[in-house]
């Protein structure tokens, strides 16, 4: 399914009907998408479904067996890789420990023909270091530096050939938590600021989230969905894309009315649910297999007598089988009647109000229909 449509001036990076194969194994199959210019563009996919093939096809590391690449409307087709417009940054940085910072970030500008004047490399060392927020870390040794700090001069060094496209091939993988939130924010910022395009690999769909205008989701070598994260959040076209990205609790069973309105699913157990349908999601006909998608955070759980915090249109009592304090949230797993195990996320000042529960407990859970979703189950 190729992204949305931009204009041929508009778009750095497309993929014409590419399909990459390797021996009996097709890696990238017929696959249609562009790259907006000056976007935060992430494939996001489980390993094996053809998201880092595809950045090699950008890179020039590797030429599709059929159909067209290309970069700033340009065909890339049989052009290597050391002639493309574009920079990669590692997921392990590749710097070299014999040279400094300065020599690091450099190291493109001195392999030109004829050789950049080491006065002017050092002005655009120094400028990209200024850039990157590491100003007179030149003389500084690879070794001396934090894991951030050695992903900052991994994007000096692309960042300092001027690339049209800028590619990350999970770059923040091996920091902890704490460091690789920093650098989603620094990117974020970086990316921002110069205006080029990056396209980044990563199979976290959290930092795909926080961090990209456009993603790609990718199953088998074929894309699934494309589109801002919002809309892969709240409208995923199927089963697969809903379970991709977020939550969800998914409830099985064949469609029994559907309309403009929306899809109502009856379950194996005989209960039957209603949901909204997706925008651009494939329509679910009376009969087909369909599951129901709800998010455990727009699941109310409270207290079974007394007031409930909102009207429902789907309610079931049920025992708290786990509780998993989350800071900002309280993440609840629940064995609700007629529904079996379910996923449920409280607010934290909905647990002020209630004071929380714990495992053992007797609650009542439900949720609107309005806000679950009728998917294809696939």
């Amino acid at each position: 399914m190729p992204n949305q449509i931009c204009s041929p001036q508009s778009i750095d990076v497309e993929f014409r009907n590419v399909t990459k194969q390797f021996a009996a194994v097709i890696a990238v199959d017929d696959v249609s998408l562009s790259v907006k210019r000056g976007s935060f563009f992430s494939l996001l996919g489980p390993s094996g479904c053809g998201k880092t093939t595809s950045l090699r096809l950008i890179a020039g590391f590797d030429q599709p067996t059929s159909g067209d690449v290309t970069i700033g409307g340009r065909s890339m087709v049989g052009v290597p890789a050391y002639k493309r417009p574009v920079n990669m940054v590692f997921q392990h940085y590749a710097l070299f420990p014999h040279l400094n910072v300065g020599d690091n970030i450099g190291y493109g500008l001195r392999q030109r023909t004829p050789p950049t004047p080491k006065a002017q490399i050092d002005r655009q060392v120094a400028e990209t270091l200024e850039m990157v927020r590491l100003p007179g870390y030149e003389d500084r040794r690879i070794w001396e530096l934090s894991g951030g700090q050695q992903q900052r001069v991994a994007l000096a060094r692309a960042l300092i050939n001027h690339p049209t496209v800028l590619l990350l091939d999970e770059p923040l993988a091996a920091l902890d938590r704490k460091l690789r939130r920093e650098m989603q924010i620094e990117l974020q910022t970086l990316q921002r600021e110069v205006g080029i395009t990056f396209i980044l690999v990563t199979h976290d769909q959290e930092e795909a989230l926080s961090m990209s205008d456009a993603i790609c989701i990718m199953h088998s070598g074929r894309i699934v969905q494309t589109g801002s994260p919002t809309e892969l959040y709240d409208e995923p076209i199927n089963r697969y894309v809903a379970d991709f990205v977020g939550k969800s609790n998914f409830f099985e069973g064949k469609v029994v009315e559907a309309n403009a309105n929306g899809t109502r699913i009856e379950t194996i157990e005989g209960r039957a649910f209603g949901g909204r349908n997706p925008k651009n999601a494939a329509s679910l006909q009376k009969g087909a297999a369909a599951v129901l998608a709800v998010r455990p955070e727009i699941i109310f759980i409270s207290s079974p007598v007394g007031e409930h915090p909102r009207e429902a249109d789907v309610e079931a009592p049920a025992v708290i089988r786990n509780r998993i304090f989350l800071g900002e949230q309280t993440e609840y797993l629940v064995e609700a009647e007629g529904l079996g195990e379910v996923l449920v996320r409280a607010p934290k000042h909905a647990e002020t109000q209630t004071g929380g529960f714990n495992p053992g407990d007797n609650v009542l859970i439900g949720w609107q229909s309005a806000a679950a979703l009728a998917l294809k189950d696939s």
